[in-house]
Formats: C-alpha cells, structure tokens, sequence
C-alpha cells in the first residue's frame, strides 16, 4: 500500500517500542523516516534496520537547541517534514508523599516540554513551506483518568490531550491536522520498568502486575506497539482531512470516550 507515497515523517523516541513500529508502518506505507531519539547508537541500529528509506537523527526534546537541530537536520536531509509524531515520553510512580519535585519537573519536561516544543518547531517548518501536515501527538489512557501510584504521568499525558486540542485549534487554519492517540496498555521494553515502579509500591513479584493488567483488558491481552500502527497510518494520511483536534483510544476496550 502507499498512503503516504512521497511523504516525510519525523518520529520521535523512535528507537525502539512503538516509535520504531510506527517508522516501519510508514515506510510500508511508501514514506521517509527520520528516527529521532536521545540514543542515538541505538536510533541508528533502528534506522540501519529499516533500510535507505530511514535515518537515524539525535533529539533530546528536553533542549531548544537538540530540537531546533534534529528538525532542521530532518528537513535537509528529507527536504520537507509532512509528519510528526511527538513520541518520546518517560514514565514514572510513586505515592503521592513521596513525588519529588526533581521527577515531577523530568517527567513534565519530556512528556508536555518536548511534545510542545517540537511541535512548535515542526509547525513553524510546516507555515513557512506551506505544507498542509499532521502532527500527532501520543497520549495515553492514563491522561483519561488519575491512578493512586501514577499522578504526574497521568497528569502528563491529560496536559497532552488539552495542548493537542489547543494547537489543533490553532493551527488548523493553516491546513495543519493535530490529533492524538491514547493507547492503553502495550507491552514491551517499556512495561518492564513500568512493571518495576508496581513491583516496589504494591509488593508484587516481578511481572505480576504486567499479567494482572493484561487479563484485565476487555480484548484479552495487552497491546502491541503494532495494534496502534493502523491509526498512526490514518491520521498521517489524507483519508484523515476532516479530523481536527480529537484523541483516539486504541486500547482493547479499556476506556470508551
């Protein structure tokens, strides 16, 4: 197929997980990719992976300069940016008496700082050349909802859903389409530091919490990085015109919105 034939895409914390699904769904989809990351050996062994049609690029979206660098090096290589996904994200848990405010302004800083900014600077990119793009920002069904072990990453990602609606407001007048994707729980790499954070606060064995999350699913099972592949492609293509500012669970049931 070839929804995206001659588009360019940046993604970012797109070395591994769900970032790297997506540069691959692209790429299938007849897209070039630049995979943005903070480690950028292992962005380059993704791209490497992925063939002529990806490279890798270094970000850290917690730095002006690392994001104004990353962009401008995408557009000089790819000569355009249509796509964005803004990605990268770190989670993280504790009590509620026991949050610092050293990991409260780390979390924010990557998760809200890093999706604003780089949009910032790709929608900049996007006026100027006067590319009708899609920006796409990842959510998450913990932005739905708080958790007793979990309320700056659930606060994140809820600051996620409203800055999209915000800036799709705002920058669909210039043909530019912002939406999101709320996934719910996705194994892989990702979950088995998530796993870790239950493990210390509830007492459970390692990996208990990943099959109790899992079993409690209504589909059945945990997500993948590639169930979610099928709306980053839609609203990356130009089937998806007419959608503005909205936030899509693709969680197996677990939030209905």
């Amino acid at each position: 197929m070839s929804r995206l034939a001659g588009k360019c895409a940046l993604i970012t914390g797109a070395a591994r997980g769900i970032g790297a699904a997506f540069a691959e769904a692209y790429i299938a989809e007849g897209a070039r990719v630049a995979i943005a990351d903070i480690d950028i050996a292992r962005a380059r062994d993704t791209a490497a992976a992925l063939g002529k049609a990806a490279f890798a690029v270094e970000m850290d979206v917690t730095r002006q300069e690392s994001i104004d660098a990353a962009v401008a090096e995408t557009v000089a290589r790819l000569g355009r940016i249509d796509i964005l996904v803004n990605n990268a994200a770190l989670f993280t848990a504790a009590p509620i008496t026991e949050i610092t405010r050293e990991d409260y302004i780390r979390v924010f800083d990557i998760n809200v700082g890093g999706t604003l900014f780089t949009l910032q600077a790709v929608a900049r990119h996007m006026i100027a050349q006067g590319i009708k793009g899609r920006i796409i920002n990842m959510a998450s069904q913990a932005g739905r909802r708080g958790e007793p072990l979990v309320a700056v990453y659930c606060a994140t990602k809820a600051s996620v859903i409203s800055l999209t609606q915000s800036a799709a407001l705002n920058l669909i007048g210039h043909g530019i389409n912002v939406n999101a994707i709320a996934p719910g729980v996705v194994d892989g790499e990702h979950w088995d530091g998530v796993d870790a954070f239950f493990a210390k606060y509830e007492g459970k064995a390692p990996g208990q919490k990943k099959r109790e999350v899992g079993a409690a699913v209504p589909y059945g099972r945990m997500g993948t990085a590639r169930d979610l592949t099928g709306m980053a492609i839609f609203l990356a293509s130009d089937e998806a015109e007419y959608i503005v500012a909205q936030c899509y669970n693709v969680d197996g049931g677990q939030w209905m919105s």
